[in-house]
């Protein structure tokens, strides 16, 4: 008797250890290690650039100084050319402009009783415009000086907010609106935000307000910021029984069948 009292303990111990390793907990630590991982491994280019930035690299500096130039000559010789990007970097591709438009994303998303997509499109762009102040002011990098300027702008210029901005309002745009779009269609709204995304970064440089390097260190950040919320998101799908989605289809595809996505949600939950 007291040797199968034992040997009963010992399996009780050996099956709580399965549990442990195997439940909701362990789910949630593997989630949680996979998604710091990932996040590191996509910042890695961004703390590259930052460090080649920094070390004020010979071939980087270079490059951005040759680029500026180029594009300096181009624009004094066009100011018709000059006053078209200065419209489309101030208005239309503006920081402002982008903000709003996740803003107004955001209050649909409420209406919709979408809460946890609303959250995440707010916090996403909240945490995209907070960390690339904090980084810039972190940086200190001098903007352009270049003879007869065509445009000014305030503050530093590591990372290009006007990019890492346009980068993360687009994902967010399009992560939510994405199923809303016929498949056939989902061409075009890509076409959209990879258009406004390279022409943020090509206006800042053709304006003589930023070096190439500062507007490839805004998308970089700017990818790091949607990939490390973008996961969280992923990793509440998985613990309350969701599929996991792809990249074409967007953040939560049950946004295009229901009035409500959060009770089309739970009745998708598997039994």
């Amino acid at each position: 008797m007291a040797q199968r009292t034992a040997r009963t303990r010992r399996l009780d111990t050996v099956r709580a250890l399965i549990s442990r390793h195997s439940g909701p907990d362990a789910a949630f630590g593997r989630r949680l290690v996979l998604t710091v991982t990932a996040t590191a491994v996509v910042a890695v280019p961004f703390a590259l650039a930052l460090v080649l930035v920094e070390s004020q690299w010979a071939p980087l500096h270079r490059l951005d100084r040759t680029t500026a130039e180029r594009l300096h000559r181009t624009a004094l010789e066009h100011p018709a050319w000059v006053r078209f990007l200065d419209f489309l970097t101030g208005v239309v591709w503006d920081p402002v402009t982008m903000r709003l438009l996740v803003a107004a994303l955001v209050v649909w998303l409420l209406s919709r009783r979408a809460w946890r997509l609303a959250t995440w499109a707010g916090v996403t762009a909240t945490s995209s415009a907070l960390i690339g102040l904090l980084v810039k002011n972190a940086v200190e990098r001098a903007r352009p000086h270049l003879p007869e300027p065509v445009a000014h702008a305030p503050g530093f210029s590591f990372p290009s907010g006007h990019a890492m901005t346009a980068t993360t309002s687009c994902a967010v745009l399009l992560l939510v609106l994405l199923p809303l779009v016929p498949r056939a269609w989902r061409a075009v709204p890509w076409a959209f935000a990879v258009t406004a995304v390279l022409g943020v970064g090509y206006t800042r440089v053709a304006l003589g307000v930023h070096w190439v390097s500062d507007v490839v260190g805004g998308w970089l950040l700017g990818i790091a910021v949607v990939t490390a919320t973008t996961l969280v998101f992923e990793a509440w799908r998985a613990d309350t029984g969701r599929r996991r989605t792809a990249v074409g289809e967007g953040l939560e595809p049950e946004l295009s069948s229901a009035d409500d996505p959060e009770a089309s949600l739970a009745a998708r939950r598997p039994s």
